[in-house]
């Protein structure tokens, strides 16, 4: 990441919280200059008028700009990545704001996927043009090149970015941001991100992280289908590798919580087929099929297929208990086209890329669907929207979406973990991430089933039925009863722990411990990470969703 990081706040506690959470970071890492107007507001107070006061209080980052920061772009050369989606709470674009502004010259617009208005239909190319107005470039991002290039950007000082996501790894606006950030490093170019809302709320982290090999324009970096980060923090995520100048400003009165009917603003289109926030919800819950022959219509508010059965279809849904949505049964010409239309109840609680999930697994069950496959000379877009070739496998084995999920559900965590560190946004006040009192071990990415449930111990250490862990790192343990001892040996290795004793034999060396191994519901339980460890393993724990990550290293 860059050289420096200048955080600036609206709350003192927030700045200090922030810069803690941070401490960590900024030792391992160059950071991201950030200017950050933040003030966390209770999300569901109203004013008498209806109005929630959260509201009231929000600020995009192009009106934060103007409002406190117009020293960075004032006497400068500046270019402007935007669209139709770019606009303050008013409604008025960036790029109008910015061509009215006498301190400032506007010297180029560069336009993403769908173009500077939005129209082009989806993977149309788009041309770079004058704009008939302002008499300045339009450069397209979705043409001949999708990165700018030195003469795009030879006559600019700063460029700014101001471009609506809808917090989906696959839709492109993200992509052209990265790509962005990259040739802006490349030519030395400060890049400022005017931080909008990731509309469907920064709660929701969900679905497979991308593998390097399927890396593409839909899917430019290790991140999940839904990332539940903001573009401000996204790039400060991209710029891990990227190491670009940039400058993130921050919306004030956001948080995590915050979906964008929160914010109070009005939808503006995005791209043609996401003309309203039920299609932004819907996106990754229904556009997932690509090439399967599910597929979505009705702008991603419903899903299905040929010869799918729609009523046993939408049961199969309602079964499973996902949240904030309903399935409608629904069929179409002559009831050929079996579906389902969704009903979201609740668009806090609902999760779109796990029910996209879900749709997926469950019209594989019940119907016959090839699997699109990739080779080694054309990787399927099936496989780039997923970021991998291994959901395709597992809905060809017609696993359900609960084995699925299990699947990718470690490097998912692993994901949550590294994301921590580039989020500016806090939770709403008094607010707890669920946490699920059950504790979920993986090792090498499959996750064990235990018959007596693993449990943290009063010296903070998680212990787990010997036998279970132990098999899994594919080693053999023998008890013995006279002297309650547990020898665990995998090649070369032995292991000895006593119950009781917090002294241990590992590989002959005696080893003092700050807990022990104890009998409880019949089974011997040990402390996870030291015998995983005495085994050659790795051991991970992730205290937002309670998962051991265990791997297998030796």
């Amino acid at each position: 990441m860059s050289k420096r990081a200048t955080i600036l706040t609206n709350s003192y506690s927030v700045l200090s919280k922030k810069l803690k959470e941070r401490g960590k970071a900024m030792k391992k890492r160059w950071l991201s200059l950030i200017l950050i107007a933040l003030l966390l507001l209770p999300l569901h107070t109203f004013s008498p008028s209806g109005i929630s006061e959260a509201a009231q209080q929000f600020k995009l980052g192009n009106e934060v700009l103007m409002e406190k920061y117009h020293h960075l772009i004032a006497g400068k050369k500046v270019g402007l990545v935007t669209n139709q989606s770019g606009v303050n709470r008013q409604g008025v674009s960036t790029i109008d704001v910015l061509a009215k502004d006498l301190t400032v010259q506007l010297v180029a617009l560069y336009a993403p996927e769908h173009g500077i208005d939005g129209v082009a239909k989806a993977g149309e190319h788009v041309k770079s043009y004058d704009h008939p107005k302002l008499k300045i470039p339009v450069y397209s991002l979705y043409g001949s090149t999708r990165m700018p290039t030195e003469d795009m950007l030879r006559n600019v000082d700063v460029l700014l970015f101001d471009i609506q996501d809808i917090g989906a790894r696959t839709y492109t606006y993200i992509s052209t941001l990265h790509n962005v950030m990259v040739a802006a490093q490349k030519y030395d170019k400060p890049v400022i991100i005017l931080d909008r809302p990731n509309p469907v709320g920064g709660i929701h982290v969900e679905g497979p992280v991308l593998e390097d090999l399927y890396k593409s324009f839909v899917g430019i970096d290790n991140i999940p289908k839904a990332h539940g980060m903001t573009v401000g923090e996204m790039a400060l995520f991209f710029n891990r590798n990227i190491n670009a100048t940039i400058t993130v400003i921050a919306m004030e009165g956001y948080n995590r919580n915050m979906i964008y009917q929160d914010t109070g603003l009005s939808w503006v289109q995005t791209s043609p087929n996401i003309p309203d926030i039920e299609s932004v919800f819907g996106y990754m819950a229904t556009g997932l099929g690509e090439g399967t022959g599910i597929h979505m219509r009705d702008t991603f508010k419903w899903i299905g297929s040929r010869d799918l059965n729609a009523q046993r279809y939408a049961n199969l849904l309602n079964s499973a208990g996902l949240p904030g949505v309903t399935f409608i049964a629904e069929p179409y010409y002559n009831g050929l086209i079996g579906g389902v239309r969704l009903h979201i109840t609740d668009y806090h609680q609902f999760n779109p890329a796990r029910t996209g999930i879900y749709a997926l697994a469950f019209a594989y069950q019940i119907g016959d669907f090839k699997v699109p496959k990739s080779s080694a000379s054309n990787i399927v877009m099936f496989d780039k929207v997923m970021g991998t070739n291994k959901i395709g496998q597992f809905l060809e084995q017609k696993m359900s979406p609960q084995e699925i999920e299990a699947r990718y559900a470690p490097a998912l965590e692993r994901f949550k973990a590294e994301r921590e560190n580039y989020l500016i946004y806090g939770y709403a006040p008094g607010y707890q991430p669920p946490m699920s009192q059950r504790i979920a071990v993986f090792v090498n990415d499959q996750e064990i089933d235990f018959d007596v449930d693993p449990y943290i111990d009063q010296n903070d250490r998680l212990m787990v039925p010997v036998r279970f862990i132990v098999e899994a790192l594919g080693a053999q343990v023998q008890w013995h009863g006279p002297t309650q001892k547990v020898t665990i040996t995998k090649g070369n290795r032995n292991s000895q722990f006593t119950i009781g004793s917090n002294i241990a034999y590992v590989n002959g060396t005696r080893m003092v411990y700050d807990t022990h191994p104890v009998i409880r519901h019949d089974r011997t339980m040990v402390p996870t990470r030291y015998v995983a460890e005495s085994m050659g393993a790795t051991v991970e724990w992730i205290e937002e969703t309670r998962t051991v990550l265990i791997e297998l290293t030796s």
